[in-house]
């Protein structure tokens, strides 16, 4: 049976659902008002002021969930871009997104947001909030697989930084940049395992971390204040040594949201603060398992590149993002909790 909505009045928003290593992207395709600026980050900043109550349709419940994460598609500046994007979840709006950028390569594949798509791979350059991120979408006999990008440059900002965490004391961190700023500490150091501790527990500390940091440390970008802010926590398995076997890590990001997958720009800028250390050299792949669903991404430095006064390296990061479905969302006008809601 074909199935239809009953006749209704209110606006209808249209989706296209994916996750990437168990973390949900929902792309919105349309009933989305016109998007106001001059650049990517003068429409993130639009939104944020004058459309956040989308945000909170599509994110919040009944029609999301607390650790909802979306796209939406706009015009971007850049000549070379297929597409320009921004990202949302259930604080506001990111500055990139690793996991995102992999299912968006697919999808713009896939529905034809680029042009005569190319065998063994298709380049597709998607304007990020953060710069130009370059995916490449394994392309064969009309299907797309897995995908990688090469990320804008990341860099070390700070390490062995010591920071007071309530509760906790003195804890030193390090703060590593993947198109977002992430703070990073072994999750031992509080005597938990990314992989077998409670999720609730590690979300519990790494929330006490970004607070911590947010507090006491002023982060900024060479390019733009508007990427200068803490996105979030990352707690590691504490092996940043050179391995073939995998690292694990959990993400902690915006208010308290749970990264299933192993975090795409986290990877990036984990990648770099190990380059930074020496622990790594250029073309070194490491696999970073998440420890929430044990998918894994790929990561490694291609090249040496520098940011502002930072030195900084070409981050390749390398997935597989998967559809879930396609849904026309309503909002009925005597819906009272059509403008969504979050159970926290």
């Amino acid at each position: 049976m074909e199935m239809h909505l009953p006749p209704h009045e209110g606006d209808e928003l249209s989706v296209v659902d994916m996750h990437t290593g168990g973390e949900p992207l929902r792309i919105i395709v349309s009933g989305y008002p016109e998007v106001k600026g001059d650049s990517v980050l003068s429409r993130r900043r639009y939104v944020r002021e004058h459309l956040d109550h989308l945000r909170r349709v599509l994110m919040f419940e009944p029609r999301g969930h607390y650790d909802m994460y979306g796209a939406l598609i706009v015009d971007s500046e850049i000549p070379e871009a297929d597409l320009g994007v921004l990202f949302m979840h259930n604080e506001g709006y990111s500055t990139m997104c690793g996991h995102a950028v992999i299912a968006l390569g697919r999808f713009a594949v896939d529905y034809k947001l680029v042009k005569e798509p190319q065998s063994p791979e298709t380049q597709v350059n998607i304007h990020c909030p953060c710069g130009l991120v370059k995916a490449f979408v394994e392309y064969s006999n009309g299907k797309t697989g897995g995908v990688r990008f090469l990320s804008v440059p990341a860099f070390a900002f700070a390490t062995d930084l010591k920071v007071t965490v309530k509760g906790f004391g003195d804890i030193t961190v390090d703060i590593s940049y993947g198109g977002a700023f992430y703070a990073f500490v072994d999750a031992q150091r509080f005597g938990l395992d990314v992989t077998k501790s409670r999720t609730r527990d590690l979300v519990d500390v790494a929330t006490a971390v970004t607070k911590a940091v947010k507090s006491q440390v002023k982060l900024h970008h060479p390019t733009s204040d508007d990427l200068a802010f803490l996105y979030g926590t990352i707690l590691t398995d504490g092996k940043d040594d050179y391995s073939s076997e995998p690292t694990a890590n959990i993400c902690v990001f915006a208010e308290a949201q749970v990264d299933r997958s192993p975090t795409g720009s986290g990877v990036t800028a984990r990648v770099a603060l190990q380059y930074h250390k020496g622990l790594i050299q250029l073309n070194q792949i490491r696999t970073f398992q998440s420890g929430a669903t044990g998918s894994q991404f790929t990561g490694k430095a291609v090249e040496e590149t520098k940011c502002g006064d930072f030195k900084a390296v070409v981050v390749e990061v390398a997935g597989r993002a998967f559809y879930t479905g396609v849904s026309r969302f309503v909002q009925e006008p005597e819906d009272k909790l059509t403008h969504g809601f979050l159970l926290k």
